[in-house]
């Protein structure tokens, strides 16, 4: 399956992949990806996947992108204040540095660990 062209990823009856396939950038009006949906205010909804779309990619596995049936996609339920707290500290704790426990003011890197004062100590004192 590493070799598909696009030829091979149209298969709109789903007899093929089980459900009905598209080619990238091809799919029919009423579906839309999850990123989609969202961009509309919308969210699935606990639909099933109506069909998927493939990018076929040179000697990998194709990309795969599931759509969803526009008509019966819902709004997206709105942000609570207790959500917004919870995303807020969330948020706190991934600037707060462990080593000096001070909030950094941006997220710390992961491959760091510790905000760029704590990880560089010696560049900072020469500053």
């Amino acid at each position: 399956m590493a070799s598909l062209t696009f030829a091979k990823c149209f298969d709109p009856d789903g007899v093929r992949f089980g459900i009905p396939t598209y080619p990238w950038r091809l799919a029919p009006e009423g579906l839309a990806t999850r990123r989609q949906l969202r961009a509309e205010g919308l969210r699935p909804g606990g639909q099933p996947i109506a069909a998927q779309l493939l990018r076929p990619r040179f000697r990998r596995e194709p990309l795969v992108a599931y759509l969803y049936r526009v008509d019966l996609a819902k709004p997206v339920r709105p942000m609570t204040s207790r959500k917004w707290g919870a995303l807020a500290l969330a948020m706190l704790s991934r600037r707060t540095c462990p080593q000096c426990s001070t909030d950094a003011g941006y997220v710390i890197p992961a491959s760091l660990g510790m905000c760029v004062p704590c990880a560089y100590p010696e560049e900072q004192r020469a500053a």
